[in-house]
């Protein structure tokens, strides 16, 4: 009887184990390269320590209409408006925060020189839900990434 009732303790502790502890591999889940939803842009995430970022490594049109490498001429720091965009960290200080999503990050838009607090999630193996918003999430818009193999 005593065997049977630590039997079934065991059985009961295993149950609240979180899934996600036996994957120790979903935090980096979210590193490759990535399509913008727009289609303009690729952005490979990579990992620094334990920190995600995004680089823009690709662009759609990446010269200006003088045939020059696009700049960041929209950032509202003047200093930045020679610097290319491809190369550009888009994406900054995101954690893992298990259930698939990274937060605490930034996104920064060089289209509209504006940086947005920013939440990634994994929606399955090739999808990113990345919403960017100001104070509070509801005031956001979020965009499908879709991962490039």
């Amino acid at each position: 009887m005593k065997t049977l009732s630590y039997a079934i303790v065991i059985l009961m502790t295993s149950l609240f184990i979180p899934s996600g502890a036996q994957n120790n591999n979903e935090p980096d889940a979210i590193l490759g390269t990535w399509i913008t939803g727009s289609g303009k842009a690729h952005v490979e995430i990579r990992k620094f320590n334990n920190t995600y970022y995004g680089q823009i490594v690709w662009l759609k049109e990446p010269n200006d209409a003088n045939g020059k490498p696009k700049t960041d001429k929209n950032n509202s720091d003047r200093s930045r408006h020679n610097n290319p965009i491809l190369g550009l960290k888009m994406l900054l200080g995101f954690s893992y925060k298990g259930d698939k999503q990274w937060k605490d990050g930034t996104i920064y838009d060089p289209e509209n020189g504006s940086t947005y607090s920013c939440k990634i999630e994994m929606t399955d193996a090739n999808s990113l839900n990345i919403r960017g918003y100001v104070g509070v999430s509801l005031l956001g818009r979020t965009d499908v990434w879709k991962r490039i193999k």
